[in-house]
């Protein structure tokens, strides 16, 4: 049975989109010069700068990271240039046009490439050492020495100091021990010009006063010592010196001053007592006669008695004792050489 449909059609090269927009082939598309549609707005090919600028960059970190070897390396190779094909680069927008992107630029970049155009070779280098022609390698390496040298130098001149500061050290150490030995020969000195002088003024003291005192006797021999021991003496010990002579010897004051007792004196025998100035009392016993008489002055020198062998005794001789002025008694020998009388 026959249909009323009508017969397919056969497919069109072209077909409407789903927007009713005009029909398209979705067959090969050959554009021509009528076909494309002019790009508008202001365009321009981006200058060749900015990618030497890049690679530039790309050399000197290269160069950093492997060092002078890669200077010497990278001076027998060409500056290498980037471009795009005509057909591409007559139809790129201009990078100013762009959103966001022109505020990032200047026209001062323009003029900055020129440092950047220089070839790997002066990398490093200042302006002076390129005009030279000076070699990358060979300038880090005199940078090198001389960096080394100036440290070297540092460091010499920092040992030297420390050895300067030393050898100071060490002489004002060595001044000081010798001011302090100087200083204590200098004490010692003074120490001893003092005790010499102080034992020459007590000797001068000492004459002074053997002038103004007396021995009691002028011929005698020491028989008994003040503080001795034994039977013969009441209170069990001797309290004089004992000067042994021959009778009838001139006994002598042995300084001014009055005399306070004369006369017999039990044990004693005939005593005389003479008093100094200061009180001091001096006792002679066991005399054969007096020759002063109580509350007579007296000189030193002058005769007072004569020596004896009254009271209790073994022999002629003068029992001298020396009694302070609160009557206690004292080593009469002692007493005689303070006074500058040698016993």
């Amino acid at each position: 049975m026959a249909s009323n449909q009508p017969a397919p059609e056969a497919p069109s090269p072209f077909s409407t989109d789903s927007y009713g927009g005009a029909e398209r082939s979705v067959g090969e598309w050959n554009p021509t010069d009528d076909s494309i549609r002019p790009v508008r707005g202001r365009h321009r090919v981006a200058k060749q700068r900015g990618l030497a600028r890049s690679s530039t960059v790309l050399g000197v970190g290269v160069i950093a990271a492997v060092g002078a070897g890669g200077m010497a390396t990278a001076q027998d190779k060409a500056p290498v240039s980037i471009s795009l094909p005509d057909s591409i680069a007559d139809n790129l927008p201009d990078a100013k046009s762009l959103p966001g992107v022109g505020a990032f630029m200047s026209d001062e970049a323009e003029a900055a490439p020129v440092a950047a155009a220089a070839p790997l070779t002066t990398a490093g280098l200042t302006s002076a050492e390129a005009e030279q022609g000076a070699d990358a390698g060979e300038a880090l390496r005199a940078r090198i020495l001389q960096q080394a040298e100036q440290q070297q130098a540092s460091a010499d001149a920092e040992a030297k100091a420390a050895a300067e500061k030393a050898a100071a050290e060490k002489a004002a150490e060595e001044a000081k021990k010798q001011q302090d030995e100087a200083e204590a020969e200098a004490a010692a000195k003074k120490k001893a010009a003092e005790e010499a002088a102080k034992k020459k003024a007590e000797e001068e003291r000492l004459a002074k006063l053997a002038a103004s005192f007396s021995l009691p006797a002028a011929s005698y021999t020491i028989t008994s010592t003040y503080g001795q021991s034994g039977a013969m003496w009441s209170s069990g010990q001797h309290t004089g010196l004992d000067f042994a002579g021959a009778a009838g010897s001139p006994l002598k004051a042995v300084h001014s001053g009055t005399i306070t007792s004369a006369g017999w004196s039990g044990s004693y025998g005939y005593r005389t007592v003479l008093q100094l100035d200061d009180g001091t009392e001096i006792w002679y016993a066991h005399q054969s006669s007096i020759d002063v008489s109580v509350g007579q002055k007296v000189t030193t020198g002058e005769t007072i008695g004569r020596m004896g062998a009254t009271g209790n005794v073994t022999g002629v001789h003068l029992h001298l004792e020396v009694r302070t002025a609160g009557g206690s008694a004292m080593d009469p020998m002692a007493w005689l050489n303070s006074k500058g009388l040698q016993v």
